[in-house]
């Protein structure tokens, strides 16, 4: 394993120097929280692509593949069709309000479409259910730690939590999407490398179907024919249209030609690459089906099939993809933190140099606690759904609702909240949900937000 070690502990090195180096030319809050909206449709692209294909979209979408077959397919292909509406409309129109109220955060176009109410409550949600997600993305890189230089789980969170908060603390976004575009040509090539040499050591497409190994059922893009995968698209693709680190993101483009191009070029990525990682997982199953855990599928098939350089620049790809990841919740929880609580409500009169440090305190508590959640989720899906079932139903019907309509108040927008998440949690009891016609929880709460704001509206218009 030294190659695998040198290799990584370069890497290590490199996306650090590069976040310093980089860091170097902030000069004041907006650069740091939205890179002095100057970033140019590759550098979207770059720090949306990078932030997408995280723990999730590597490890987990492995571990789906390896547990259910190409049903897996949709965990990044959901996210690619979020990705395609808010290059198209969600993306350009929040840009241009931004540019124009000189909004941070998507909290302030919450309360100004809304009121102070809704942004405090969008800002403790998003940094309650967050550290789930900062916690998958730990885990994530854990696991290749783990493989690589057999380090413990806590060891490896730790290493990874310090990488990402060197870098980010140094500029914020401004160092974030400079060092995204080198893990970013890390992750590209290294998978684009071991998927044909992955394939080839089972014969090919027609080896890995006639393996004996996997059932017909891991070559249903449907999970098996009972529909057990498509709720994914439920659960992430509006996810990818109102995530706070998202749209924060698309506030520090130049322009919003520069938006949709960048955002668009990452939708295409994320459904070009979905099949990657799903892929590699069925082929681990072949060679280890009784791994003890399938979030170890891509790392030891990594480690364990392919030769050694290849193994370690993927390995290495796998690690920027976590980290990257990591790098954008901890950027959505710093300033939201700094910007939507600190300055608007503790200390209106801040200046930039004060914010920033809070942003970059805050940045460190969110790791500490991270990592708490990661020594405790059994899997980087199972913390990963946490994130994005809250986020979606919490956010999703205000933001879009915000969007279309001129007039809402912030009674629609706490009946959205609070319905939809009641009802999630309802169906998320034990057995509820398999009772009224299977429908999964992020569905049931979507509905629930969907009524809420609608009937609140309704009520309010007949008063």
């Amino acid at each position: 394993m030294t190659l695998y070690t040198a290799l990584l502990s370069v890497f290590v090195v490199l996306q650090i120097a590069v976040g310093l180096w980089i860091g170097r030319r902030m000069r004041s809050a907006e650069d740091f929280f939205v890179a002095g909206r100057n970033l140019p449709a590759p550098l979207v692209f770059a720090t949306f692509l990078a932030a997408n294909i995280g723990a999730g979209s590597t490890i987990g979408a492995a571990s789906l593949g390896y547990s259910v077959g190409l049903g897996g397919w949709w965990w990044n292909a959901s996210a690619g069709l979020g990705s395609v509406i808010f290059a198209l409309w969600a993306g350009p129109k929040l840009w241009t309000l931004a540019r124009t109220h000189h909004f941070l955060t998507l909290g302030d176009f919450l309360e100004w479409r809304y009121s102070q109410t809704i942004r405090v409550v969008a800002s403790i949600l998003t940094w309650v259910v967050s550290l789930s997600i900062l916690a998958g993305q730990l885990l994530g890189a854990s696991s290749i730690l783990q493989v690589v230089a057999g380090l413990p789980k806590w060891v490896g969170a730790v290493t990874a939590a310090g990488v990402v908060v060197a870098y980010f603390v140094a500029g914020g976004l401004l160092s974030s999407a400079w060092v995204n575009l080198v893990q970013l040509a890390v992750k590209l090539s290294g998978f684009a490398i071991a998927l044909p040499l992955a394939l080839g050591t089972v014969d090919g497409w027609t080896g890995l179907r006639s393996s004996g190994v996997l059932a017909d059922r891991y070559f249903d893009f449907t999970g098996g024919g009972s529909g057990s995968t498509l709720w994914l698209i439920a659960l992430l693709a509006p996810a990818f249209i109102v995530s706070p680190g998202l749209v924060q993101k698309a506030y520090g483009a130049i322009d919003a030609r520069a938006v949709r191009i960048g955002v668009g070029a990452n939708a295409v990525a994320l459904l070009a690459f979905a099949i990657v990682p799903v892929t590699l997982g069925m082929i681990a199953r072949v060679h280890h089906p009784h791994l003890a855990s399938a979030d170890l599928a891509l790392p030891v098939l990594l480690g364990s099939d392919l030769p050694p350089l290849v193994g370690a620049l993927t390995l290495a790809s796998v690690f920027a993809a976590e980290v990257s990841a990591a790098d954008a919740v901890l950027f959505m929880l710093s300033t939201s933190l700094s910007q939507d609580l600190y300055r608007r409500f503790l200390a209106p009169d801040a200046n930039d140099g004060q914010v920033v440090r809070v942003a970059r305190w805050s940045a460190g508590i969110a790791a500490a606690a991270g990592l708490g959640m990661a020594l405790v989720l059994p899997t980087v899906v199972d913390a990963l759904k946490i994130f994005y079932s809250v986020l979606t139903v919490a956010l999703f019907v205000p933001v879009v609702g915000a969007l279309l309509w001129e007039r809402p108040s912030s009674v629609e927008a706490l009946a959205a909240m609070g319905v939809g998440l009641s009802v999630m949690l309802l169906l998320s009891l034990p057995g509820v949900s398999q009772d009224i016609a299977g429908i999964p929880p992020v569905v049931g709460g979507l509905i629930g937000a969907s009524i809420g704001f609608g009937g609140a509206a309704a009520l309010r218009r007949t008063r």
